[in-house]
């Protein structure tokens, strides 16, 4: 472990064990690094290490922060790794949204609030006057499941969910630019899941996600299969 490590360990577990707490000012770099034994420029490399991470605010003039901690903002990484997967990793990655997002859109069918179903209803209802714009379509095919997932009031799986799913956004636009069909298609799997969920009926909307998850991994797949390699979340052909 390089000694810039070692730092980035030791002040995490100033965090971690609650001698830092979000909202934070950490001590003067000549006092931390003192106290931790290390130099000030290892320190320092640290910090920037940690701010990048979303752990550590930076505040010029002011000093150096905890932030919120919260999963929203240090899960924030995970969804710039993903945009540069290709191939069969997206593959990987379509398989953990098709593990996780059923699941949450079960828990949602029973936490969700009113005014969590008027706003999926809403998303579903601007797809149906989308149909023919493939990106606005699919931006509000995005926002919808975002809702669904923020229903769960589970935030760490919401920020799972959303760097995830959120990425296979332009996956999604090649499909229908592919795909004549696909808008009629997508339009019905979404209006099943908004009917389980307004029938708060788990099962049935766990099922209904995991219908309409699946119909694009098969998509995916198929395209992969064909020797399309090109087909990847951050590649989306012109609009012809």
């Amino acid at each position: 472990m390089s000694l810039t490590d070692q730092a980035i360990t030791r002040i995490r577990r100033l965090i971690r064990d609650g001698e830092l707490l979000p909202g934070a000012r950490l001590p003067p770099e000549p006092q931390l690094a003192a106290s931790l034994g290390l130099s000030r420029n290892t320190m320092r490399e640290a910090v920037k290490a940690l701010a990048v991470a979303r752990v550590l605010e930076i505040r010029r003039g002011d000093g150096t922060y905890v932030t919120s901690l919260e999963p929203g903002l240090l899960l924030e990484g995970l969804g710039g790794a993903v945009e540069l997967l290709r191939g069969d990793t997206v593959l990987e990655l379509m398989e953990v949204r098709r593990l996780l997002e059923p699941a949450a859109t079960g828990v949602a069918a029973v936490r969700a609030t009113d005014e969590d179903l008027a706003e999926v209803e809403r998303h579903l209802a601007a797809m149906r006057t989308a149909r023919d714009d493939v990106e606005t379509f699919n931006r509000h095919d995005a926002a919808f499941h975002q809702a669904v997932v923020r229903a769960t009031r589970n935030e760490t799986l919401a920020a799972l969910l959303e760097h995830i799913s959120g990425r296979t956004l332009r996956a999604r636009i090649r499909r229908g630019l592919a795909d004549g069909d696909a808008a009629d298609r997508t339009i019905a799997e979404h209006q099943a899941i908004h009917q389980a969920l307004t029938a708060r009926d788990a099962e049935l909307a766990r099922a209904a996600a995991l219908l309409h998850v699946s119909a694009t991994e098969r998509w995916l797949r198929e395209h992969l299969a064909e020797g399309e390699a090109d087909v990847c979340l951050t590649d989306v052909p012109p609009r012809p």
